[in-house]
């Protein structure tokens, strides 16, 4: 989780970790594999997820490209990474994960280092200035033609902005963000304002609040296509 109170969110998530799931779990489930199915990740590849929360997604990864390729995975929260760690060790798969407790941006990794890149309800968490500095190294560790996954809050149409629990997330957005740290954003701009390419997308509900699942593709940095 990456908040703009480093420090405040840090500790709530760090307090949270081991209940996280009773918490969220369920409802996060179903968006975060549609995300998943989505990016479709394969034999032999790298793939980042940044964001990695309580693991879940990361022991997917790890089996999805198997004992030839490799995971990578960011989270501000050591609490969250202790359980991710433990999780991934349950299941035989801490061996394909390099698991890393920091924040973000910048990404601590090389050019063109991974095939894909994975957020989920992770990228709402940040400012609105801050989303293209993510999003701009997020590409950079992309190879061209690699693919982002994002799962994440989505705003919206214009006359739906008044329902009645969006009101009252935002309210909870506004005045305790370093709990409520997410909100609806217009995933799909953000990514094309970054040089991306939307490929593929789905919209889903929790708790009737919209989410957007979205794969984009980066383009070749000489400026061909995909």
């Amino acid at each position: 989780m990456f908040p703009n109170d480093h420090d405040a969110t840090r500790a709530f998530y760090d307090r949270i970790s081991r209940v996280y799931d009773l918490l969220a779990a369920a409802a996060e489930q179903e968006a975060r594999e549609t995300g998943l199915d989505l990016l479709a990740a394969k034999r032999g590849e790298r793939v980042l997820e940044i964001g990695f929360g309580t693991g879940h997604a990361l022991v997917r990864l790890a089996r999805e490209v198997g004992e030839r390729g490799a995971v990578c995975g960011i989270d501000l929260s050591p609490g969250m990474h202790a359980v991710a760690r433990e999780r991934l060790l349950a299941a035989g798969l801490a061996d394909r994960v390099d698991l890393r407790c920091d924040a973000v941006p910048p990404l601590p990794y090389l050019d063109a280092a991974f095939d894909a890149a994975f957020m989920s309800f992770t990228l709402e968490s940040f400012t609105d200035e801050t989303i293209p500095l993510v999003l701009a190294e997020v590409r950079r560790v992309l190879r061209d033609g690699g693919r982002i996954g994002i799962v994440a809050l989505s705003a919206p149409p214009l006359g739906l902005q008044n329902h009645l629990l969006e009101r009252a997330y935002r309210w909870l957005h506004r005045h305790f963000p370093h709990v409520v740290d997410c909100r609806a954003i217009d995933v799909g701009q953000a990514l094309r304002a970054a040089g991306l390419r939307v490929a593929r997308r789905t919209g889903l509900e929790i708790w009737t609040l919209r989410v957007a699942a979205i794969v984009a593709v980066a383009p070749r940095r000489d400026g061909g296509s995909g």
